[in-house]
């Protein structure tokens, strides 16, 4: 039995621009801006030699069979196999809330794909096993720039579309006294807003543009500015976001909401957390969590022991 296990930070998406024309799923993308989280997806996977291939797959503890992504994560590292028969066991560990904004299909398949390179012994490098995942969520359409992002880690500006290896990336810089808030209120559909074509249009019509300006102007926050008018400009702002939103704003704390999901969220200095936390807990719903995390600079990797 072969045991292995990688970890792919969370990613909030501020802002971003399609581009999903293209035959190669590698070049297929987006441009826009986001954060990486230090919560995020951890992949457990045990390979053992079968009579027949089997795959089970887990996401906290519970067997499921909607796993789109990471099935067509597995399919293609089975090709690149000999044709032995295997028993695939795959434990997601997710610490996240799913559906709302946070990149989890994308952390899913990444981490996956780097467990499933060890455990296999493919020798592959971190690149293209990355690659296979971003394939993997272009083709489930369950996102385009989560793969990139989760790769590099950081505060990042993807000045060019494609996943990794073929997209590119600008940083801006942070540090350790810079944290991340995040109030998930609930979920909100990926796919409705990468097919239908109104949506798409609202996108791509201020989506490159505030790219462009932010590569001129790297900052938070223009970042969080910019993450703003966006989220207002594809009508995604909620009643009690916009409440939230503004009381933070009168504070001098700038919020936005994550792509896609009814998610509140800010980066903020440390001398800001006081303030910021009495206004997130003040909207805080009874049963939900108020997250403040750090930033994970390393990106998705392998853990080893």
């Amino acid at each position: 039995m072969k045991r292995s296990r990688a970890f792919s930070p969370g990613h909030i998406t501020g802002f971003f621009q399609i581009f999903d024309d293209s035959e190669n799923p590698l070049e297929k993308g987006s441009r826009g801006a986001g954060v990486s989280v230090e919560r995020g997806v951890t992949t457990n996977v045990e390979i053992t030699r079968a009579k027949k291939t089997s795959i089970r797959i887990q996401i906290n503890g519970h067997p499921t069979t909607s796993a789109i992504v990471s099935e067509k994560v597995v399919a293609d590292f089975l090709e690149l196999v000999s044709d032995r028969p295997y028993l695939i066991n795959i434990e997601h560990e997710i610490n996240l809330p799913i559906g709302c904004g946070f990149g989890i299909s994308g952390a899913g398949a990444l981490s996956l794909a780097l467990a499933l390179n060890e455990g296999f012994e493919l020798g592959l490098s971190r690149l293209k096993a990355a690659q296979i995942a971003h394939i993997a969520e272009v083709k489930c359409k369950t996102g385009l720039g989560s793969v990139i992002a989760e790769f590099h880690g950081g505060i990042e500006i993807r000045i060019k579309s494609g996943g990794p290896g073929v997209g590119e990336i600008q940083t801006i810089p942070s540090d350790d006294e810079s944290y991340v808030f995040s109030l998930p209120f609930g979920p909100l559909s990926t796919a409705r807003f990468l097919t239908n074509e109104d949506d798409r249009h609202r996108i791509n019509e201020l989506g490159g543009e505030l790219t462009d300006s932010l590569i001129c102007q790297p900052s938070l926050s223009n970042l969080l500015n910019f993450s703003r008018q966006f989220a207002e400009h594809i009508q995604l702002i909620t009643a009690r976001v916009r409440r939230m939103i503004q009381d933070a704003e009168d504070a001098g704390i700038i919020c936005s909401t994550a792509i896609f999901g009814e998610n509140v969220f800010s980066i903020v200095h440390k001398d800001q957390i006081p303030t910021a936390e009495d206004i997130f807990r003040h909207h805080l719903p009874e049963g939900h969590e108020l997250m403040v995390m750090k930033i994970d600079e390393q990106g998705a990797r392998v853990i080893n022991g």
